[in-house]
């Protein structure tokens, strides 16, 4: 029978700040890149089939299964349970290991249980099928492909079957059994054996103190805690820049085409990445993202990217991947991302508002970036005028997007109070001409007199979800009448179920079929609104909802499907969960600081 991959939020995460793997409740492993997370998956059944690369641990008779984190970090235990008896599989990807690797221990704990373990390796996405070999030892077996090279050691006799490697064998009460995967360069010796428990210790320690060191207290501790561990076990330790989502191609709609590489560090998440840590007391990850991003958009102003890669690569060629036939049927599969060619205005707003506040914050000296900020404002002084393609990347041409206008509006504004409270040097009487200047157009060109409501774009009726961010940002005070309204039409035109759509596909010229589910960032944004309004039961209601949808696990992907009450998207999904974060501060201390200014906040 062929396999199915499960439904997303069936997936739990493990990492070691390098790449990640992606465990099913059934005991699979669907998907695995390797050495880091933008490599070519060598396991990739997530977005396949079988055929396209599996690892399988589990019994080998019908059982349930209950699965948790232990000790609050991303080292996985499920528990199966049969008919004869019970038995834990221990998934993780151990902490300052020699190779890059995944660890998983069976551990019996009662009765006897008979177990399967079916591994079938292909490297390149799915396509390229490795020479394998048993180690000398003949206690594993290695796979090679071109370059790379993986080593599976473990105790239990491995069989050749069907293109597989596969083991049939029975755990008891008390037994711990072990299967180990590295993976090296295939030039280079096979990756050294280690000491599985002293590993295990280790990352147990390692996440344990890493969560232990968590500054939030509030009525959310729980989700909080867990969010901000998933934000670490997605950043790649090596430069601090932090992945949108560790998988590529999981669809906005089952069976459609909106279907992306996440797998790349965006501008858009910066400023709320930052709140996020520092609310959690992380200043240290929040001084390596904030010094990922200066790094990354050092350069010609004119060439800013939207997104990078983790070392803050700008080269990402998106191209299709024709044999995988896509999660569910959803195709095409990509790898890359073209939108790292499009403009967005906004981001000048976010890197500029996240320089300003590392700034208040004191992650840096205060002129620490002030020439590059300088530059990019100059830059945008000459283009902010121009239409571009939005913060929602959309692909059916550029237009007057309103909320890039706001995000112009406030890198001026961010800047001239970079003069003011550091007198650092700058032409501050024209930035605040330009500053006016942008607000009296969007207030006159991007507000509608019929509908009450600032729009999409300039000229438009259509609404979109980036709309509420004008208070949080301190565009507009919260109680302006302009916002009251502007929240009501959301209200009125986009939620579906309670949650809010970014913005009508049938409305907004995106350039692509089909319909995509509801934003749980926009819908934690919304959460924000009620805050600022002093509609606090509301807040707290939705919030309450939107953290409801998480899995057993504690984890959110990118959007959710109110229709077939499944979450969708790229998964998990670090802004969902930087919302969430948002969200819960905000919620315990009932105000919404402007965006950039988390004296209230952290």
């Amino acid at each position: 029978m062929s396999y199915t991959p499960l439904a997303i939020e069936e997936y739990g995460l493990i990492g070691d700040c390098a790449s990640c793997a992606l465990v099913g409740s059934n005991g699979s492993i669907d998907w695995l890149c390797w050495p880091r997370f933008d490599s070519a998956a060598c396991i990739a059944a997530l977005v396949g089939t079988e055929e396209n690369g599996r690892w399988l641990l589990a019994p080998s008779e019908e059982a349930t299964s209950t699965r948790s984190y232990r000790d609050s970090g991303i080292v996985l235990e499920t528990v199966f349970t049969t008919g004869t008896g019970s038995v834990a599989v221990i998934d993780f990807m151990p902490i300052d290991c020699p190779s890059p690797s995944v660890v998983r221990i069976v551990e019996g704990r009662s009765g006897t249980v008979a177990m399967m373990q079916e591994m079938l390796l292909r490297f390149d996405y799915g396509t390229s099928v490795p020479w394998v070999t048993r180690l000398p030892d003949s206690a594993g077996i290695t796979a090679i492909a071109g370059p790379a090279r993986v080593v599976l050691r473990t105790e239990v006799p491995l069989e050749g079957e069907d293109m597989k490697t596969v083991s049939r064998f029975a755990v008891t009460e008390g037994q711990r059994l072990s299967f180990v995967l590295s993976y090296g360069p295939s030039h280079l010796p096979a990756p050294a054996a280690f000491d599985v428990e002293a590993a295990l210790r280790r990352t147990l320690d390692h996440w344990q103190d890493w969560a232990g060191r968590c500054a939030y207290t509030g009525p959310y501790e729980a989700v909080v805690k867990r969010s901000l561990v998933t934000l670490k076990a997605l950043t790649y330790a090596e430069t601090g820049g932090i992945v949108a989502a560790p998988t590529t191609s999981l669809p906005e709609q089952i069976g459609g085409a909106r279907n992306w590489d996440y797998r790349f560090c965006w501008l858009r998440d910066a400023t709320l990445t930052l709140m996020a840590m520092m609310a959690g007391g992380y200043f240290d990850e929040a001084q390596s993202w904030r010094d990922w991003l200066h790094r990354s958009v050092a350069g010609s102003p004119e060439q800013l990217q939207i997104m990078y890669g983790i070392a803050g690569e700008r080269q990402l060629m998106e191209w299709e991947v024709p044999w995988l036939v896509g999660y569910e049927g959803s195709v095409p599969v990509r790898v890359g991302n073209a939108a790292a060619g499009q403009l967005q205005l906004d981001v000048y707003g976010e890197v500029i508002s996240a320089l300003h506040l590392s700034r208040r914050e004191n992650l840096r000296q205060a002129t620490h970036g002030w020439s590059l900020q300088v530059g990019l404002l100059s830059h945008l002084e000459s283009i902010w005028k121009e239409p571009d393609e939005g913060m929602w990347e959309v692909r059916g041409g550029r237009r007057q997007f309103t909320v890039s206008k706001a995000f112009c509006w406030m890198a001026f504004d961010r800047s001239i109070k970079d003069v003011e409270e550091y007198g650092l040097p700058g032409p501050v009487e024209r930035w605040r001409s330009v500053r006016d200047e942008i607000h009296e157009t969007i207030c006159r060109e991007g507000f509608s007199q019929t509908k009450n409501s600032f729009t999409q774009a300039f000229g438009s009726e259509a609404l979109d979800a980036g709309l509420l961010l004008l208070p949080v940002i301190g565009f507009l005070p919260a109680d302006d009448p302009r916002i009251v309204s502007t929240v009501a039409a959301v209200e009125k035109e986009l939620l579906v179920d309670g949650f809010v759509l970014r913005y009508r596909t049938d409305e907004t010229a995106d350039g692509l079929a089909g319909d995509e589910g509801a934003f749980l960032a926009c819908s934690f944004w919304l959460v924000d609104s009620y805050v600022m309004l002093g509609r606090h039961a509301e807040a707290k209601a939705l919030f309450e909802r939107l953290v409801g949808l998480s899995n057993d696990l504690g984890l959110l992907a990118e959007e959710y499907d109110p229709h077939r009450k499944r979450q969708v998207g790229n998964f998990p999904q670090a802004f969902s969960h930087v919302a969430l974060v948002s969200a819960a501060v905000h919620l315990r201390d009932r105000v919404v600081p402007v965006r950039g200014e988390v004296e209230d906040a952290a």
